[in-house]
């Protein structure tokens, strides 16, 4: 394999922050810095609080690895930032991450793509309260998240109406409130326009939640999925196009919940978690691909975008964005 880029450089491992998933992204960091200074890279890790731009200075940072999760990381604030800096960086760049971040405009997105997404309606601020389940427009279980938040911090899975109130409230100030799918769900990765392979997650608990991603919970992986190769070929073909239409560069991890009527994209992940339990490594892992060398392949990703070019054209939103059910 060819050398990799950045070997000469000081690469900034930023981790921690702001966000309610501080203590995975303390991990991720650890993990990264630990396997980049393994590959023989430069490293400094950089604990991202509000100072960020001056410890990027005093630390003659030529190269961010973004470690970071949740918002300020992973919305869009960040890459603008470095953008701004002229400090390249890994994950996404600013129109990407703020529209995957945002869960209802990737599904937006996701639609006019014509892809698989599940019904869902939005509701804000003021319309939030006092809903109850008869509100639903949809018979349960369903779904209700946080539109803008990772990691399944806020989410809830509703089977009894009494836990309504609460789930709304968890995912206030903007909730989404999904109808549920059922069916195998896979976690696909991409690499730049590769898809890198999938895993099938077989939660012990009602589903996929945080506790199921970073806890004890006897969650399962199956690498790979328990479907068909016909079936396997078409979540990935689904992942990979929701990475495309979103604009993505790097290395992603698209949720696809297989159902009776096929693929069904749930979100796009763009700085994907690299803790122990996390599913990128998992997959690479199972595709040859050890961690170290995973991190290295990211850290070849990194570029900010030039002034003259900060948001594609086709990728600003427009206003009045109309809100209405899936597919």
């Amino acid at each position: 394999m060819a050398e990799h880029l950045w070997k000469n450089a000081t690469v900034g491992v930023l981790f921690g922050g702001l966000s309610r998933e501080r203590d995975v992204s303390l991990t991720t960091g650890a993990a990264i810095a630990k396997a980049l200074a393994g590959e023989g890279y430069r490293v400094v890790s950089i604990d991202a609080r509000r100072d960020l731009p001056a410890q990027l200075v005093a630390q003659k940072v030529d190269v961010v690895y973004n470690a970071l999760h949740g918002v300020w990381a992973e919305d869009g604030r960040l890459q603008g930032l470095l953008d701004w800096m002229g400090i390249p960086y890994t994950g996404e760049g600013l129109a990407a991450s703020l529209f995957a971040f945002d869960k209802h405009l990737a599904k937006e997105r996701f639609r006019a793509a014509g892809l698989r997404v599940a019904d869902d309606v939005l509701w804000e601020d003021a319309a939030l309260a006092g809903k109850t389940a008869a509100d639903l427009p949809f018979d349960l279980p369903v779904a209700i998240k946080p539109v803008a938040d990772g990691s399944s911090v806020g989410v809830t899975l509703v089977h009894d109406p009494a836990q309504v109130p609460a789930a709304l409230a968890a995912a206030a100030p903007r909730a989404l409130i999904e109808q549920f799918v059922r069916g195998p769900e896979l976690s696909v990765a991409v690499m730049g326009d590769t898809v890198l392979g999938s895993v099938e997650i077989e939660p012990a608990r009602d589903f996929y939640d945080y506790e199921a991603k970073y806890g004890q919970s006897g969650t399962r992986y199956h690498l790979p999925p328990r479907l068909d190769a016909a079936d396997r070929a078409a979540a990935e073909a689904a992942a990979l196009a929701a990475h495309r239409c979103l604009g993505c560069r790097g290395a992603t991890r698209t949720d696809v919940i297989f159902a009776a009527e096929g693929p069904v994209v749930i979100e796009v992940n763009t700085l994907p978690g690299m803790t122990p339990t996390s599913l990128l490594p998992k997959i690479a892992a199972h595709a040859g691909i050890p961690f170290g060398e995973l991190c290295a392949r990211i850290l070849d990703t990194a570029r900010c975008t030039p002034a003259d070019g900060a948001m594609h054209a086709d990728l600003v939103p427009t206003e009045g964005l109309e809100v209405r059910r899936g597919r």
